[in-house]
């Protein structure tokens, strides 16, 4: 996977990274079915301890269609991060066209109950073979 972009930003002391890579083995391109994993490291850089409640997904494909994913946690899990941790897990993300875009945001509580948003950067979805689009 080395060879894939990383993605970063940093929102209020929690820094997100991704880092998408094409699934060739379970995409079926002939039947326009495209399948990307993704790669995602939470880090907290802050002092406060903060928990990852709710996820917000805005999934573009390369004909402009959006499809918004959101719900608790990341799968299946709403980790607890304190100062100086990360987490990480992977995920997934299938479209119909060879490639589109994804962006969002976690929804982050920090122990005293206030919550904010951090924002996910944008990534792009590329089959590595096909032609490239500006997006």
């Amino acid at each position: 996977m080395s060879d894939n972009k990383i993605y970063k930003t940093t929102t209020k002391d929690i820094g997100v990274s991704v880092e998408p890579f094409y699934l060739d083995k379970e995409s079926v391109p002939d039947e326009n079915h495209y399948v990307w994993g993704y790669q995602v490291q939470i880090e907290n850089y802050g002092n406060k301890t903060v928990q990852l409640q709710r996820r917000h997904w805005i999934i573009t494909d390369g004909n402009g269609q959006k499809h918004e994913v959101e719900g608790e946690g990341v799968v299946g899990e709403q980790p607890i991060l304190e100062p100086g941790e990360a987490y990480e897990y992977t995920s997934g993300a299938p479209l119909c066209t060879s490639s589109g875009f994804m962006v969002g945001s976690y929804k982050m509580q920090v122990t005293d109950g206030i919550q904010f948003d951090v924002e996910i950067p944008a990534f792009s979805l590329d089959v590595p073979t096909a032609n490239r689009q500006v997006h």
